[in-house]
């Protein structure tokens, strides 16, 4: 199939589906305290406790804000509620073989240290038929491996047999679920580390691929929604990839970072701006893949949890509806780096009513 008319192929394709593109993005200049997570390593990776809040500085537009609150989390025990950690296990967007390699290295993590885990840990099992949330978040890595063994991988029924059409329900599929999880913690207290275990879910971009002015108006509705919900969650997204070092060297373990600005507007919309990669790294979390120890890479995810920062500041108003605000956080000691949310989107002034 020639380029030009796969690219017409994958347009095509987008029109299955719709619904999670037509959710409105706006959420109205609700209270504009936001508050960041924000974990701070060392040139090796290693999370750093031990700083003040005159070690911070907040940029919002690249313009200092005052911060609003500041607290140190020194370890996992003093975070008060918990931190809670969601592994999810996707067997949409990974193949029969790989699944069983995903599976077995949840369970060399669930099993160290004899089972005993610094958090408490949660499963879902993502397949085609949707998602099924384990029975309870459990220390007890033992418990959670009797429920690994007693799930059953679902019948896939999208694959990559299916071209286009399959990977279209399996973006919609995956984003769809992504947005219940999000919606569903919300209302829940606390920091959320999600680790999604999967290679994540096709791109659809490409030099050729065309999105309509109305896709691209719903999808960027889609990005904000999805944003705010994160980060009103106080989701951190993680994606660790099973394939490998199968996956090393391949175009995928790189092609996200061509979508990780921020997007601005509805005309700069690409469907890539809704990877997996992509809102994990603007989520402040981490996406590691090309490496065989994936139990390894999921307790580094969870490290982020033993040491790190919150901080409270107050948004600014938008210029105008779904006014993107790029987010960065300095540290004033050298060798250190701060990984927090890549941004936010921010609303305009509500119109005072006469005479108040």
């Amino acid at each position: 199939m020639s380029g030009w008319r796969q690219g017409w192929m994958y347009v095509l394709c987008l029109s299955f589906f719709p619904a999670f593109a037509r959710q409105n993005g706006a959420t109205g200049a609700a209270n504009r305290l936001i508050t960041l997570d924000v974990v701070v390593a060392n040139k090796s990776g290693k999370a750093i406790s031990g700083l003040q809040q005159q070690d911070f500085t907040l940029l919002d537009n690249k313009q200092p804000q005052q911060i609003a609150s500041f607290r140190a989390v020194e370890s996992a025990a003093a975070a008060d509620p918990p931190v809670e950690v969601v592994l999810l296990l996707d067997e949409v967007n990974t193949s029969f073989q790989n699944v069983s390699i995903e599976r077995q290295q949840v369970e060399k993590f669930l099993g160290q240290n004899g089972g005993q885990l610094a958090q408490p840990v949660s499963l879902i099992f993502f397949s085609d038929s949707g998602a099924t949330v384990g029975t309870t978040a459990s220390r007890d890595g033992k418990t959670l491996i009797t429920e690994l063994k007693q799930s059953r991988s679902g019948l896939r029924t999208i694959g990559k047999s299916q071209g286009f059409y399959g990977a279209g329900d399996r973006v919609q599929l995956s984003l769809s679920t992504l947005e219940q999880l999000a919606a569903y913690e919300e209302p829940r207290p606390g920091r959320k580390l999600v680790v999604w275990i999967s290679p994540g879910w096709p791109l659809l971009s490409g030099p050729r691929i065309e999105l309509t002015t109305k896709q691209q108006e719903g999808f960027f509705n889609s990005i904000v929604r999805l944003s705010d919900l994160l980060r009103r969650s106080r989701i951190t997204l993680y994606d660790v990839d099973p394939l490998g070092t199968a996956d090393a060297g391949g175009l995928r373990t790189s092609y996200y970072e061509e979508f990780l600005k921020g997007v601005t507007a509805a005309r700069n919309v690409q469907l890539g701006n809704l990877g997996l990669q992509v809102l994990a790294s603007q989520s402040g979390g981490r996406v590691l893949n090309s490496n065989n120890d994936i139990a390894g890479e999921i307790a580094e995810c969870i490290a982020d949890a033993n040491a790190y920062y919150i901080l409270t500041f107050e948004g600014l108003p938008g210029d105008g509806p779904n006014d993107y605000h790029a987010l960065k956080v300095e540290v004033d000691k050298h060798g250190l780096t701060a990984r927090t949310r890549a941004g936010y989107y921010a609303q305009p002034e509500h119109a005072r009513a006469p005479g108040s």
